[in-house]
């Protein structure tokens, strides 16, 4: 018999990543119940034809609407299937696509450049859009093919409608298809107060690569043509890349799981809170200064190398971003006021301490 002393203690909610975070109820809920008996494999089963129902209801039209294992994959097949070799993508260039994949768009397109192009606060620039594109047009310069964009953004900016139908006016003009990289979709359109369609196919998105496990997933992206010519033949590109799902209902059900009852938006609600909540906390706070405008579901910070130091020997984790004394700090669909409250007040005894030294 186990005593309570011999009971794990819960590990501490952290501020690394929402990757670090569990899965949410509703989700767990929903892959318990599709453990249930023998089911028809490779998306041929009820499960996962009622995620891909609930996606297309969410966005209120007829997508065409695919599942891979992470995002690297989500990103990288799309990007894949809108270019040829010789095509060039556009993003900005701290997106995910450049910075963080490995290489692996380039890869499974075959050589598919990357151009990066400037912007403040994580957001593309669009007179660097046109530049790229126009600055050359000869056949020695790899043809611009996909206008790429992150919402929200990866330092935690969200694009507005507004903001999102001038890149689609750019996109029209020099025939670009546009890309949306929604790992943090749910915390963007909680962010802007939206409807998902006003954030994507009615602002020329043809494509979105919807995240889950940053919101209470398991695992798990969904890939979602709005534009369902362009999917053509994408079923064949997951099952050559390895991300055909043989028990395709464990990735599918904790979807139907989190959209049946709002639970997308309602995780990704808190998240933001709480990140509004710590920016409100920490802003003023002499020693630290807010790097970019808090706007989802995390806050960035220039703070003493000693406060990191400090920070890590009290146990707290988190990512250092852009420079020496640049600190991400990253609230999940979990993280409680408690969470914050403890973070704060071990970063104002840390500053307390080094100034009395």
């Amino acid at each position: 018999m186990t005593s309570p002393a011999d009971t794990p203690e819960e590990p501490r909610r952290q501020f690394a990543s929402d990757n670090w975070s569990g899965i949410c109820p509703e989700a767990l809920e929903a892959l318990i119940a599709a453990n249930r008996g023998h089911v028809p494999a490779y998306g041929d089963d009820d499960y996962t034809r009622q995620a891909c129902d609930l996606i297309r209801d969410f966005f209120e039209t007829r997508c065409e609407v695919f599942f891979t294992f992470n995002g690297t994959a989500a990103n990288s097949l799309v990007l894949a299937s809108l270019c040829q070799s010789y095509h060039s993508i556009l993003c900005h260039q701290l997106a995910h696509i450049e910075t963080d994949e490995c290489g692996a768009p380039e890869f499974f397109s075959n050589g598919t450049k990357v151009l990066l192009v400037p912007g403040d606060d994580g957001k593309i620039d669009l007179k660097s859009v046109e530049h790229a594109i126009t600055r050359r047009s000869d056949i020695h310069y790899p043809k611009p093919k996909v206008l790429s964009i992150t919402q929200a953004t990866e330092v935690g900016t969200v694009y507005t409608v507004d903001e999102l139908k001038a890149a689609w006016s750019v996109a029209r003009r020099y025939d670009l298809r546009i890309h949306m990289d929604g790992a943090r979709f749910a915390n963007a359109l909680a962010a802007l107060g939206a409807t998902p369609r006003e954030i994507t196919w009615e602002a020329g998105v043809d494509v979105l690569c919807l995240g889950g496990t940053k919101n209470g997933l398991p695992v798990g992206d969904a890939v979602v043509f709005f534009n369902k010519e362009l999917a053509r033949e994408f079923d064949y590109r997951c099952k050559q890349a390895g991300q055909l799902a043989s028990k395709m209902r464990f990735l599918t059900a904790p979807w139907a799981g989190i959209l049946k009852d709002g639970a997308f938006l309602r995780h990704a609600k808190n998240a933001n809170a709480r990140a509004a909540q710590l920016e409100s906390e920490l802003r003023g706070t002499p020693g630290i200064a807010i790097k970019y405008p808090r706007q989802a579901n995390s806050v960035f910070l220039e703070v003493p190398p000693s406060l990191i130091a400090g920070l890590r020997r009290k146990g707290w984790s988190f990512y250092q971003f852009i420079g020496d004394g640049g600190v991400r700090l990253m609230c999940s669909w979990d993280t409680t006021e408690e969470d914050v409250r403890r973070i704060v007040d071990d970063i104002r005894t840390l500053l307390a301490r080094s100034c009395e030294r």
